[in-house]
């Protein structure tokens, strides 16, 4: 399951109608690409380490209607908190079942990484490249880039996470015996449903975005690097 806090894009910070609505593009990009290659990178990890569920349930592809879960993205857009239909994988068929789910839940934010990577590549393309064009213009595709590489971070930093069912807590489980995985997992809906309502509250807001700013600042340095001769 995919869940991301967005409510700094809705928190009426006198924002114009520009921002607005590359925020919102970048959202919209974030539901209908990023959470569908979330979930695809899930799923062709699994595949390649031997489990063909998601292969088999038509699942193994980037489609966004086959991610898009209606209610996830509406609260996206309402709320700021989301999720995609996550895709179908059975640890039995894998053989190394702890190894292998751990692989296969570290794909997801690898894959939101990388994408960020993208947005911050493309952010100083845009530097590079259109700095004579109309200036609200750039402002605009800047926001966008910027936008788009925060909540790719975030949805990285967030999911890897070692909190049930978080993609962190498969990686957490490989390391943990039968006995100490079961009594982590016991309680899954409670964490779950505790989860919601500390994002609700903005109690986890700090942490996050401590996060989200070391990564997001080792991101943008990378992307940098290609472009050190000419910005």
């Amino acid at each position: 399951m995919l869940i991301y806090a967005f409510r700094s894009l809705f928190a009426g910070q006198g924002l114009d109608i520009a921002s607005l609505i590359m925020q919102l593009l970048a959202v919209f990009v974030i539901i209908f690409l990023v959470l569908p290659l979330h979930e695809f990178a899930h799923g062709l990890i699994a595949y390649k380490l031997g489990d063909r569920t998601a292969k088999n349930q038509g699942r193994l592809t980037l489609n966004p209607m086959a991610s898009l879960d209606p209610m996830g993205s509406l609260m996206i857009l309402l709320f700021g908190i989301g999720w995609a239909r996550p895709v179908p994988i059975n640890p039995s068929n894998f053989k190394k079942p702890k190894r292998d789910m751990a692989f296969t839940a570290l794909a997801g934010p690898v894959s939101n990484l990388l994408a960020a990577l993208v947005g911050a590549l493309l952010l100083n393309v845009v530097l590079l490249t259109l700095g004579s064009l109309n200036a609200s213009f750039i402002q605009a595709l800047l926001i966008f880039f910027e936008y788009f590489v925060s909540i790719n971070v975030m949805l990285a930093v967030f999911n890897l996470l070692p909190i049930p069912p978080l993609d962190g807590s498969r990686i957490v489980s490989a390391f943990l015996s039968d006995r100490a995985a079961y009594k982590y997992y016991q309680y899954q809906n409670y964490i779950t449903m505790a989860l919601f309502f500390l994002l609700l509250l903005g109690v986890l807001d700090t942490p996050l975005y401590f996060l989200r700013s070391i990564v997001g600042n080792g991101i943008y340095w990378l992307a940098r690097l290609p472009f050190m001769a000419f910005l």
